[in-house]
């Protein structure tokens, strides 16, 4: 039966795959994985022998076609990221559209997705927020920025580690040096880390410790 099915895979630890998750990835025809490497170690913890094909932002647009026309012809397929749940700052909402766009059953598994934690452990009102991912590097960051800074929902995005800094002290002047910031980096992992704070106390607090690992940052909106 044509099919597919976007996976959420564990942001760290790797308890957080859920059965079902296990049962679909070994069930269906193929797997899309944004890196065979990555996935491959999930796959063989879990002793899943399903074949894998790469998808990532660099090949995606070229194998919809292609992957359409297997799913077409009957089979399963299942979609999953390095960490996360897919489309979600990640491949899988092209193939997602194509496959509603030509009629063909679509099914997201709930599962792990680093940004709701980080929400929820901020501190910060979570009845109302707006989800930004990854700020543009260059073109169009001032004018994004700009935008924000009369969002009165709690804003979240994603950010490196190297980046870090220069984001922090984005806010501070787009922001105020006084609105709420919470950084969580390392979701669910040994080294699990929140830090809160004014936007200048938490840039002076990873200027003096620089951060590893995945990050995500929630904004305290406009009062």
């Amino acid at each position: 039966m044509s099919k597919l099915y976007l996976v959420p895979t564990p942001i760290g630890n790797l308890e957080d795959m859920t059965f079902r998750a296990i049962k679909v990835l070994k069930e269906v025809d193929f797997i899309l994985a944004e890196d065979t490497r990555t996935s491959g170690k999930l796959l063989k913890h879990f002793e899943i022998s399903t074949q894998m094909h790469s998808h990532h932002m660099h090949n995606e647009h070229k194998s919809i076609e292609r992957i359409l026309n297997r799913i077409k012809s009957g089979e399963t397929c299942a979609v999953i990221s390095d960490a996360g749940t897919p489309a979600i700052s990640d491949p899988g909402f092209l193939l997602t559209r194509a496959c509603v766009e030509n009629d063909i059953d679509v099914e997201c598994l709930p599962g792990a997705t680093a940004f709701v934690p980080a929400l929820v452990n901020s501190g910060l009102p979570n009845d109302k927020f707006v989800f930004e991912g990854f700020l543009p590097v260059k073109k169009g960051r001032q004018t994004r920025l700009k935008l924000l800074t009369e969002e009165k929902r709690t804003i979240i995005f994603y950010e490196s580690p190297h980046k870090l800094l220069k984001t922090l002290g984005n806010f501070v002047e787009y922001f105020g040096a006084d609105r709420k910031v919470s950084v969580s980096r390392e979701l669910t992992k040994m080294f699990e880390e929140t830090k809160r704070g004014t936007a200048t106390e938490v840039l002076e607090y990873y200027t003096n410790k620089p951060a590893k690992g995945e990050i995500v940052i929630v904004v305290e909106g406009k009062k």
